[in-house]
This record gives C-alpha cells, sequence and structure tokens, in this order.
C-alpha cells in the first residue's frame, strides 16, 4: 500500500489595490511636510508669545497672504520679472557651459591650459561677485543677469567636462579601430554618454538661476520676488514677506522637478544599475 503526498494548498496573495498603494507612497513621502507645516501652523499659535509671534506668524496668515498678493496680481508681476532674468542668464550659462565644457573634456591640451583659471574661479561665490558686477554694469538688469550666468555657467561647465572624461576608453578604442573619425567618434560615443552627465549640471544650474537671482534683485531691483521679500520686510509685512519666500521655495521645486523629469528621459536608454 503506497501513500501518495498531496500538494497543501496555498492561497493566493493578496495584493493591495494600486491606487492605496500610491496614496500610501505619497503619504509617506509628504509626512515630513505636513509635520512641518503643522509646527509652523501650531507652534507660533498656541507657544510663542504675541511678540516673537508677530515675526512668526502661522502658516494660515502667510498662505492667506499669498493669495492676496495673487489675486491682486503682485505676485503674478514680480514672479515674471523674476523668471525673465533667471531664463536669461541660465540659457546664457547652458549656451556657454556646455560647448566650453566638451571642448576642454575633448581636447587635453586646452583643459591642461585652462585647469588652473577654472579651479580659481570656480571657489569664488557668486554673490561674493554681487558688488563687483554692480560696480561695473550698474543696478539695472544687466549685472542681475551677468550674475545669474556666472553663477549657473560652473555647474554644466564641470559636469559636462566630468560627462567627456567618464567615457569608458576602451570604448573609445574600440570605436576607433572601427574606424571613426574624430567627429564621428565625438557625435556617436562620446557626446551620448556625456548627456545624463550634461542634464545633471544644466538641472543645477536650473536651481541656482532662481536661488542666486533672489538675492541679487534684493540690491537695487523694482520688481522680483527679491524685491517682494525685501520691500516688504523694510515695511513690516512679516505675512507678505513669508509668502514671498513660500512662492520661492515652490519655483525652485517646480524647476528642479521639470529637469529631474527632462533628465530621466534623455538618459532613459541607460541601463538601470543594481542596487
Amino acid at each position: 500500500m503506497t501513500a501518495t503526498l498531496e500538494k497543501p494548498l496555498t492561497l493566493p496573495a493578496l495584493r493591495k489595490p494600486a491606487g492605496l498603494s500610491s496614496l500610501g507612497k505619497v503619504a509617506r513621502s509628504s509626512a515630513a511636510i505636513i509635520l512641518f507645516l503643522a509646527a509652523w501652523e501650531f507652534v507660533p499659535r498656541y507657544v510663542l508669545d504675541d511678540s516673537t509671534r508677530t515675526f512668526l506668524p502661522p502658516v494660515s496668515e502667510d498662505l492667506a497672504a499669498l493669495w492676496e498678493l495673487v489675486l491682486n496680481g503682485q505676485l503674478a508681476d514680480h514672479l515674471t520679472a523674476s523668471l525673465g532674468r533667471s531664463a536669461a542668464g541660465f540659457v546664457i550659462a547652458v549656451a556657454i557651459g556646455v560647448p566650453l565644457g566638451l571642448l576642454i573634456g575633448w581636447y587635453r591640451p586646452v583643459a591642461a591650459f585652462l585647469n588652473p583659471l577654472l579651479e580659481l574661479m570656480r571657489n569664488t561665490a557668486a554673490l561674493a561677485l554681487l558688488p563687483v558686477f554692480t560696480l561695473l554694469l550698474g543696478i539695472g538688469e544687466l549685472s542681475k543677469i551677468t550674475l545669474v550666468v556666472y553663477a549657473c555657467v560652473w555647474p554644466v561647465l564641470l559636469n559636462t567636462i566630468a560627462g567627456v572624461n567618464s567615457v569608458d576608453p576602451l570604448l573609445v578604442r574600440a570605436a576607433r579601430s572601427l574606424g571613426l573619425s574624430s567627429p564621428r567618434l565625438f557625435r556617436k560615443v562620446i557626446l551620448p554618454f556625456a548627456v545624463p552627465t550634461i542634464f545633471t549640471g544644466i538641472r543645477l544650474a536650473a536651481s541656482y538661476s532662481v536661488l542666486v537671482l533672489i538675492a541679487a534683485e534684493m540690491v537695487g531691483a523694482k520688481a522680483g520676488l527679491g524685491y517682494l521679500i525685501n520691500n516688504t520686510q523694510v515695511n513690516f509685512q512679516i505675512p507678505q514677506m513669508y509668502a514671498g519666500i513660500i512662492a520661492v521655495s515652490v519655483l525652485g521645486l517646480i524647476v528642479n522637478q521639470g529637469f529631474v523629469a527632462l533628465e530621466r528621459r534623455f538618459s532613459a536608454w541607460r541601463p538601470k544599475e543594481k542596487a
């Protein structure tokens, strides 16, 4: 008499609905922000005394002031002025940084000649040169755009050089052994592998273009988010000042996320690294 072993019954694994899973991810990623906003609301309202609360109003009052700036059109005017300057400086920086970075990364003699100067200038903070740009170019638009160009060109330039230098030498030798000329080698091998690193520099430059400009607009500007923050602080309009700071934070977040999406799109062909 033979005994037959029966397979134990296994219940199918229960899967969470996709909607609940995505909601859980959103909740986890937003928890720190929610806690920060809750602290910003309740600490000034229930912990701080009236004199201190004047300088740190609850976030609800700041958001109300932000909404008022939206309704009366002031935020749109200041935002347009800042975006125009930031975009102009950013585009010029990319137009300078990418070709120059490709040139320095591809031609070793050029890199050897320019590297000492680049090392000196890259370690000079952009805001430290604001008085110099103001003295030479005045307090108008030119000095502010030039400052943005100076701040943004370095991440673009250095990441472009790093992208060119990171190409595998074996791949370059293999391409040369197949008879690729230098222009075709650069176009078919070097540039595609450097693109993701270049876009990292461009994304960083986009963030710098907003942050540096805000500081520049606090000196001699008549419009812009930096002017809004400085002017409201001088006139003791504290909720409006925080409203301008919130607007800057949201703008920087939107710009950064937009370029992150672009970076992923342009580097989607690269295989993902295993953890």
